[in-house]
């Protein structure tokens, strides 16, 4: 039905205003029963439904409603499944409609700046690029049902330490390009009902009182259309909040803020207008809903098998020495508790009462030969020399062994980070101590974010099943015996040890945390710096091989409006039906600025069966060439050369081409006597100055002859004849303006006149 909010908002009292923009409570919106404005509930549920009616908490502490614990993000995102994620979002919608629920509070997409994040279980990737196409398909999925989503914690929040006062203190050019883009392309792509803003500050300011943020970029550049919530707790300020583009604060601030709206109102010093605004956005997103409910089941067993379906497709294999898949005649000694009492979710806000639990050992209680021994417990750090020697005795004798190992809940949860990358030094111990009785050992990691490992090199196979939520053990068990070939790939990078992260020495400061890294996060910095990882970003195996070919570009030369469409063959060279995700990266070889040796730019997965061959399509535009240029406050590519890169991994680049752009838009021409004549040569515009000054720099110095200045001033690019030697040349290019006046070749006044005439270009 239709609904004139402005009028709706005209016939609310300054009292039912104000109060409309904070919670009834700690899961409820206000309504205004006299003006039929219902009172609507929102809930956690990035992977399965939070839903609390009673005795309300935002940690997980007390009892939600039975549900279904989907595979948390750290886990989803390797799927690199668009389609699968909007099925997912779909379940999400319907379970959420089916328990009167109007905003699911999720996805959280932000980047995994570190290891130890100790929410990094909830976030989708180290890559923005990734992030943002897996949260938008997902969003619009939920939304599919009217139900709302809240994506996120907006923005650059990559830590837990101090996270409700600390600042991140992020460049602008590094916030565009990898804290913000997962945030625009949801914003863009799929228009979430609401954003969260975080806890933290951005470069001093918080995230709920900052009008760059919410208002400048959020609603004025990407064009969100939605209301702002508040993480349970974030407001400072109040009034400047509402003012900077925060509508709703979460949860009830029993009045206290409610009032300060009011009084600030009365006193001016809030146009009341702002507040009008505020509850209009409101009111369209709580009446999108209510004006669209739906009847739907509660269907918890079909949800459970596409939680299952989703860990399947997204579990990662990470070394396979020809020995798996698994053969039910072979005998089996599944070793460790997570066997039997599996790792499957975080600690804190999005913890799900699941209605139930499937254990690895539970999915292989018809295997005749499959024997479990505890070996050590899935909740303390304690090597216990019974179990372990029972685990040994019962390696020895085993055709395979399956060690079940993983990080407790203690070790990663919302509200404090990891201090290490470790896994508990008894599962370490004793997974040594089986190699050395066995060789033909498995390890399946549970796990929300990466660790260490030690007996890597010792191992014959590894399978990441990081959180697998509740059908964990099904989707691991099909796996291990081939019943379903593994076709995720890593969301994030792996390294050998933490110090190797890139923000290592940075990581988890007190009130200032310095992003010291800038744009070389994950891939971004282990590429670039040519070091060696456990396992690269977008790495994954399977049990069945795939061969790239006839890679094909519709055109290799493209201006700004252009787009490039881009096909590569893939085809399954092995025996087995399987799934390969293929990745596109852009490298730019124009030199213009530091940039990545590579960034992800396409990726598709597809289906192939043993001897199929599908042609897989990409489409780039001008940004997936761009970089975020500050002096433009906008993406811009520079003209030049780009590669075109086909991989299996970060690492594994298959197949590439090189595509010429040549771009139209011109960057501010900002020359002053510091300004070096190399970068007057470069760009055409002002070369024929850079090139006049150079002659005479030559000439001084024993060069070429300098030209007259009339022949200078006609030409538009350097030449070969004003080339001297190497050394000659690169003084010359690094040396400012000014470093002509030193050796007396002109005044101070001509090159003044010279820069003002530059700078009028």
């Amino acid at each position: 039905m239709e609904r004139n909010l402005k009028e709706l908002v005209a016939q609310m009292t300054l009292e039912e205003k104000a109060g409309m923009c904070s919670g009834l409570d700690f899961w409820h919106l206000k309504g205004v029963e006299r003006l039929g404005i219902p009172s609507v509930m929102v809930s956690d549920g990035p992977h399965g439904l939070r839903k609390q009616d009673e005795s309300g908490d935002h940690l997980g502490i007390n009892d939600s409603i039975k549900a279904v614990c989907f595979p948390p993000a750290a886990l989803s995102a390797c799927s690199f499944d668009r389609e699968l994620m909007h099925t997912f979002g779909d379940a999400i919608g319907k379970e959420a409609q089916a328990q009167n629920l109007s905003v699911v509070l999720g996805p959280a997409v932000n980047i995994k700046r570190s290891p130890l994040c100790g929410r990094n279980f909830e976030y989708y990737s180290e890559d923005p690029y990734l992030a943002g196409e897996t949260a938008a398909a997902f969003i619009d999925g939920v939304q599919t049902h009217h139900v709302g989503t809240s994506i996120k914690h907006f923005a650059a929040n990559n830590q837990e330490f101090n996270r409700m006062s600390c600042s991140s203190d992020v460049d602008e050019r590094t916030l565009r390009e990898i804290y913000l883009p997962a945030f625009e392309t949801a914003v863009k792509k799929a228009q979430p009902y609401t954003v969260m803003c975080s806890y933290n500050k951005i470069n001093g300011t918080f995230a709920s009182e900052n009008p760059w943020l919410l208002t400048d970029v959020l609603r004025d550049e990407w064009g969100f259309e939605g209301y702002v919530m508040s993480d349970w707790g974030a407001v400072n300020e109040r009034v400047e909040g509402l003012k900077a583009g925060l509508e709703l604060e979460m949860p009830t601030s029993y009045g206290i803020n409610d009032r300060e709206i009011i009084a600030a109102v009365k006193d001016g010093s809030l146009d009341e207008a702002v507040l009008d605004r505020a509850v209009e956005r409101l009111l369209r997103i709580v009446f999108l809903y209510w004006d669209n409910r739906e009847e739907q089941d509660f269907a918890l067993e079909a949800d459970h098998a596409l939680a299952k379906k989703i860990a399947e497709e997204s579990m990662v294999l990470l070394k396979n020495d020809n020995v798996l898949p698994l053969n039910k005649n072979e005998k089996i000694a599944v070793i460790g508790e997570f066997a039997v009492k599996p790792r499957f979710q975080g600690g804190g806000s999005s913890h799900i009462n699941s209605f139930k639990i499937s254990s690895l050992m539970d999915a292989l209680k018809e295997y005749e030969n499959v024997t479990y021994i505890k070996g050590f417990s899935a909740d303390e750090d304690c090597y216990e020399e019974a179990l372990a020697q029972e685990a040994l005795n019962a390696a020895k004798s085993a055709d395979k062994v399956v060690i079940c190992a993983g990080l407790p809940d203690s070790f990663e949860s919302e509200g404090y980070d990891r201090s290490h990358m470790h896994l508990p030094e008894c599962q370490n111990r004793l997974i040594r101590e089986i190699t050395a009785v066995q060789p033909e050992t498995i390890v399946v990691l549970h796990n929300g974010s990466p660790v260490e490992m030690p007996w890597l090199s010792d191992v014959k196979g590894l399978l990441e099943a990081y959180l697998g939520g509740q059908a964990v053990g099904e989707a691991v068990a099909d796996i291990l015996f081939g019943n379903v070939n593994p076709s995720g790939k890593l969301a994030e990078t792996i390294p050998y040890k933490l110090s190797d992260n890139p923000s290592y020495l940075s990581f988890g400061d007190g009130d200032h945390v310095t992003y010291k890294e800038g744009i070389f996060v994950g891939y971004r910095y282990y590429d670039a710096k040519e070091m060696p990882v456990a396992f690269p970003f977008g790495y994954g195996l399977s049990y069945t091989t795939f061969a790239y070919s006839n890679l094909t570009l519709d055109r290799n030369n493209v201006a700004d409006e252009d787009t490039v469409t881009v096909t590569v063959d893939v085809t399954n060279t092995g025996s087995v039906k399987g799934k390969e995700i293929v990745q596109l990266y852009v490298s730019d070889l124009t030199g213009a600025a530091r940039r990545p040796l590579r960034e992800l730019k396409g990726y598709e997965k597809v289906s192939l069966k043993p001897g199929e061959t599908k042609t897989v399509s990409f489409t780039l535009d001008y940004r997936s060439f761009a970089w975020y240029h500050t002096a433009l406050h906008d993406w811009y590519a520079a003209s030049g050369e780009y590669e075109i890169q086909i991989g299996a991994s970060s690492r594994d680049i298959r197949l590439s081409e090189i595509v010429h752009l040549t771009t139209k838009k011109l960057l501010p021409i900002q020359t002053h006597l510091n300004t070096t004549l190399g970068e007057l040569l470069s760009d055409e515009r002002t070369a024929k100055y850079g090139l006049k000054l150079k002659k005479k720099m030559d000439a001084f110095f024993g060069g070429d002859a300098a030209e007259s200045d009339e022949d200078a001033k006609g030409a538009e690019e350097p030449t070969d004849e004003a080339v001297g030697d190497a050394m000659g040349d690169a003084i010359a290019f690094s040396m400012p303006m000014r470093g002509v006046l030193s050796f007396g070749l002109c005044t101070k006044e001509e090159l003044q006149n010279m820069i003002d005439e530059m700078n009028q270009l």
